[in-house]
């Protein structure tokens, strides 16, 4: 498969494929004039680098997945601390989440005087950059 093809079946730049490619996530298996040719397996190698990064993984993260002989070789320790990341996320959302419903829908005409509206603020911490 050629680049193109890659890119159009993964969905993914040809940038990207270069990037992983030059990062050494993947390997092409040659050219065919000036354009990058992998093996058709690439696919499902993409596709579990794609499924990694929508879990939050970083690439080197997602490179410890595949053993020596390219082979995918999970980590589930890693896996499962994403996991309970991930949990922690969710609450925190949901509690933003509540908190905005809240704020929106508040009685006060002045949300400073709203109880609730007070707690939130006191429990945010500095949006650090």
């Amino acid at each position: 498969m050629d680049i193109g093809d890659v890119s159009h079946e993964s969905g993914l730049a040809p940038s990207t494929l270069r990037y992983y490619e030059k990062i050494g996530l993947i390997q092409s298996i040659g050219r065919k004039g000036l354009r990058r040719q992998y093996a058709p397996k690439i696919i499902n190698k993409l596709n579990i680098i794609s499924l990694g990064r929508i879990a939050g993984l970083s690439l080197n993260e997602i490179t410890t997945m595949f053993n020596e002989s390219d082979e995918l070789a999970i980590d589930r320790t890693l896996l499962a601390q994403k996991a309970s990341d991930i949990d922690v996320k969710i609450k925190q959302l949901k509690a933003i989440r509540d908190s905005l419903n809240h704020v929106a829908s508040c009685p006060q005409s002045d949300h400073l005087d709203c109880l609730s509206f007070q707690k939130l603020m006191k429990s945010v911490k500095p949006f650090e950059s």
